[in-house]
Parts: C-alpha cells; sequence; structure tokens
C-alpha cells in the first residue's frame, strides 16, 4: 500500500470517526433533554448542600416557580440578599414539576414563608394539555405539604401574557390566565393563605399583555417590571413575618 493511499484510508476513518461521535453527543444531549432534563430534581442539590439550616430567629424565605421566579435572582440578586430570599425557579416548569421537587426545594430547606408562582407554563402547555383542575390541584398540593411542615404559604397570580411567541395553536389565552388567577385567589381565602395579585398591576388595556416598558420579550419581566412586582411581595412577606 502507497503512503497516500494510506493517509487517504486514514482521513476516511478520521472523517467516519468524528461523525459518529457527534452523532452519539448529539443523540445523548436529545435523550437527555427528553427524559432527563426537563425534571431538574437535582438542579439546586449542590446550592441546597450549601444552605446552613436557619438560626433561631432566622425569617428566611424561599421563592418556588419557573423563570419569572428564575430571572428574578439574575436581575435583581440585591432583592434577595437584602431580605434573605432564596430563588428555587426553573425556567420552562409547570405546576407538576414544581410539586416534583417541591420537598427538598423547599420543606427541606426549613423556611418560614415559601411563595409560589406556577401556571404560565400550564397554560402555554410545555408538559401537554393544559387541564386547569390539574393544575390548581397541583398548586394547592404545595400549599397544604407546605402547610403541614409550619410553612407559612402565599400564592401568587399568573402574570398577564397575551402569548406572543407561543405555540399557534393555544387559544383564549388572557381568558385562561385570568381564570386560573381568579382560581388562585379564591382557594388562597377559603384556606387562609396568603395571596399576592402582580396581574392587575402589570396587564396593560389593549391586549392582556404586559405592560410596555415590563417586559423584554412580551412575557418575562425585565428589571423595571420586578421593581413593580417587589414591593407587592414584600407587603405580603412583611404582614406574616409581623404576624409572629
Amino acid at each position: 500500500m502507497n503512503k497516500g493511499k494510506f493517509f487517504r484510508i486514514i482521513l476516511v476513518l478520521s472523517i467516519i470517526l468524528n461523525v459518529a461521535t457527534l452523532a452519539y453527543i448529539g443523540i445523548n444531549y436529545y435523550i437527555n433533554r427528553k427524559n432527563g432534563n426537563i425534571f431538574k430534581l437535582n438542579a439546586y442539590a449542590w446550592a441546597n448542600s450549601q444552605l446552613e439550616a436557619p438560626e433561631p430567629g432566622e425569617n428566611r424565605v424561599v421563592f418556588i416557580g419557573n423563570s419569572i421566579t428564575e430571572n428574578w435572582v439574575h436581575l435583581r440578586y440585591k432583592f434577595f440578599k437584602d431580605n434573605n430570599y432564596t430563588c428555587r425557579g426553573i425556567g420552562g416548569q409547570t405546576s407538576p414539576l414544581l410539586l416534583l421537587r417541591f420537598r427538598r426545594d423547599v420543606i427541606e430547606l426549613n423556611p418560614k414563608i415559601v411563595v409560589i408562582n406556577a401556571g404560565i407554563n400550564d397554560i402555554a402547555e410545555n408538559t401537554g394539555e393544559y387541564d386547569p383542575v390539574f393544575t390548581m390541584d397541583n398548586i394547592k398540593s404545595m400549599a397544604q405539604l407546605a402547610q403541614i411542615n409550619g410553612i407559612k404559604v402565599i400564592l401568587t397570580s399568573v402574570l398577564p401574557s397575551s402569548g406572543y411567541g407561543w405555540k399557534g395553536h393555544i387559544r383564549n389565552i388572557t381568558q385562561k390566565i385570568k381564570d386560573l388567577n381568579i382560581e388562585i385567589k379564591t382557594y388562597a381565602e377559603e384556606n387562609g393563605y396568603s395571596y399576592v395579585d402582580y396581574y392587575s398591576s402589570m396587564v396593560n388595556d389593549e391586549d392582556k399583555g404586559m405592560k410596555d416598558g415590563y417586559s423584554f420579550d412580551s412575557q418575562h419581566p425585565n428589571e423595571k417590571g420586578y421593581s413593580v412586582m417587589e414591593p407587592l411581595i414584600q407587603k405580603a412577606i412583611d404582614d406574616i413575618l409581623n404576624q409572629n
């Protein structure tokens, strides 16, 4: 075999190996994304392990939710740091996924208060067809789990969205959001939980989406949007702490 032919064979084998490697990485990435990453049960495992038990008299507050919660701590870190608030938000998650990790990301952290924000990704059908009863059942389960573990509950409204950029087949988005917020508020009032209405302060009159200047993509708050939300949630938290 001459030298030129030998190098051509090596080159072909190298290309095949690289293609096979890329295919393997791609397939594994897809499988992990489809079957594992959606749950993200261990996303905060290290952070939780570094969080020491609350000191006597410490008023720890945990926020659990989706990207609305997750982005909050990134854009307004000082708000969380100064108030001893702990963020446990994961983008894209729906109410059943929040419920799955509620014990390890809330209960086991021994907070005095949990702030629960859930529902918008259910309506967006991130994990299947939207069933408002199923969504409320998950929210109720989180609230009840917190209560039996001595954690005060704050339920919060879903933020407004006109559905810009959502899956095209989803209909009546603004009405679904309004209806779910009514259900959350009613449940909170009937069961002695606090309820915080972000929606009314964030919604516009035109298409019932988020007000201009409060979001960078019509769905997620920007710093100005969070600055509107912060005094609302802080008042609810302070009201609970002042009762004790």
